[in-house]
């Protein structure tokens, strides 16, 4: 059975059997919702966004258990997102346009999600967080509380940004991670490191120290090796990074390059 105040549901809307809606929940045109989906109160999934089976959205946040009360946290999906089955994602939240999430991924209360995020099957966002514009996170990766991930990152399979310096504690330290960093498979970064721009944290690295701008750091503990500009290619020869003059699929400048799509932007502006 689905309930649902029809005056707050828009055009061309799929609603299969089995889901459950909330109240002042808000749902524009063209969203799906799959078989046995949970939408609690004050969610509001934007226009052409697809909700997996057996999905729980504005799941509740601590003071429900209280005393069994929902209080007002709000969740709100940005257009087009392609969220697959058995997400939870907790009120307090904001994600913006074209997310898209693999299979079973939590996403925690007091989240901040730009545009174009890709979330993995089986990740972890812990809540408090921040993430821009154009990041990838692939599967199994835990984003612990505080972190702050800029735009253009990609974070590989199986990495755990940490928070807790002396565990365990009261005092939490996010890592932040700026624009076109990359961390490799299976790397650990500790409480309050600063991943700077155009980074590479090598596979399984363990890293205890801020990474410098344009960097390539590996080892446990992680130590700096090269600049990312000696890197080249096993197969070309050429340089590979910085990577977004050498990679474009997905990204904005994929119909040019990035100066083309740089410049573009300047002109925009003026």
């Amino acid at each position: 059975m689905c309930y649902i105040n029809k005056r707050n549901v828009g055009k061309n809307v799929i609603i299969k059997s089995g889901v459950e809606i909330g109240e002042n929940v808000i749902i524009e045109d063209d969203v799906y919702i799959d078989y046995g989906c949970i939408i609690r109160d004050n969610v509001h999934i934007k226009k052409g966004s697809f909700i997996g089976a057996r999905s729980i959205l504005g799941e509740y946040l601590y003071d429900f258990y209280a005393d069994r009360k929902n209080n007002k946290h709000p969740l709100i999906i940005g257009e087009n997102a392609l969220i697959r089955t058995e997400n939870v994602m907790y009120g307090d939240t904001i994600i913006g346009d074209n997310f898209q999430s693999g299979h079973k991924v939590t996403i925690r209360e007091n989240t901040n999600i730009g545009n174009n995020v890709r979330v993995g099957t089986l990740s972890d966002i812990q809540g408090d967080c921040t993430i821009g514009n154009y990041i990838s996170l692939h599967s199994n990766v835990h984003i612990g509380q505080k972190s702050n991930i800029k735009d253009y990152v990609w974070i590989f399979p199986y990495v755990v940004l940490t928070n807790d310096p002396t565990p365990p504690s009261e005092v939490m330290l996010g890592v932040t991670v700026e624009s076109f960093a990359i961390i490799a498979t299976g790397s650990i970064i500790l409480p309050g490191v600063h991943v700077y721009e155009d980074t590479l944290v090598g596979a399984g690295s363990v890293v205890t120290k801020d990474v410098l701008k344009e960097s390539v750091v590996v080892g446990n503990p992680a130590k700096h090796v090269c600049s990312v500009r000696e890197i080249k290619s096993k197969i070309t020869g050429q340089a590979v990074y910085p990577w977004r003059y050498t990679f474009k699929r997905g990204m904005p400048w994929k119909d040019s390059n990035y100066d083309e799509w740089l410049k573009s932007l300047k002109i925009d502006e003026n």
